[in-house]
């Protein structure tokens, strides 16, 4: 995420937002970005939203650098994908359609799921008290606009609990938090 917190179009201008592609302006250190393995190794299942899933998935079906995404089991929270318009070829996904659904999910007796992108899911989903970490990448840039990962809808207080951080050369800050219930 950005330092004012926006998620919105890291890749590039074409995912829509006029600073598109703000994380490949950042220099690249493998160190940076070793939480995205660390996440792979306690992943039990992915979570996505449906603009994120028809993102990801064509590109990661198949992918060497994602193949261990491969065989997990994909969780799209949506309400208008269908069955037609899952990928075929990449392993079990399942359709929820509400974040009930994604609380009865959480309460069997799986690991670790992880959300990539879906800002809007991961929102709707902390607002529903369903978040339990945050593995955030803060990369040193303002944005000033797009999505973002928090609502600024007034609602209780939520208290954080920091686990881990580290700072690296090209000013991105790994932030890991547990959420306190």
């Amino acid at each position: 995420m950005s330092l004012d917190g926006v998620l919105d179009s890291p890749g590039g201008v074409e995912e829509g937002h006029r600073s598109g592609g703000w994380v490949m302006e950042t220099e690249f250190l493998p160190e940076a970005f070793a939480l995205k393995g660390e996440e792979l190794a306690d992943t039990t299942a992915l979570m996505f939203g449906r603009r994120s899933y028809e993102a990801f998935a064509p590109v990661w079906n198949g992918n060497e650098d994602h193949a261990a995404y491969q065989e997990l089991p994909k969780f799209v929270v949506s309400s208008t994908i269908t069955e037609a318009d899952l990928l075929d070829g990449w392993g079990s996904t399942t359709i929820l359609r509400s974040s009930e659904e994604v609380a009865d999910l959480k309460q069997g007796n799986g690991g670790a799921i992880y959300i990539h992108g879906s800002a809007e899911l991961a929102r709707s989903l902390s607002e529903a008290d369903l978040i339990d970490q945050y593995n955030l990448l803060v990369f040193p840039v303002l944005l000033g606009a797009g999505k973002g990962l928090f609502s600024r809808a007034d609602r209780d207080k939520r208290q954080l609990r920091l686990r881990e951080s580290e700072s690296y050369a090209n000013g991105v800050t790994k932030l890991v938090y547990e959420v306190q219930h």
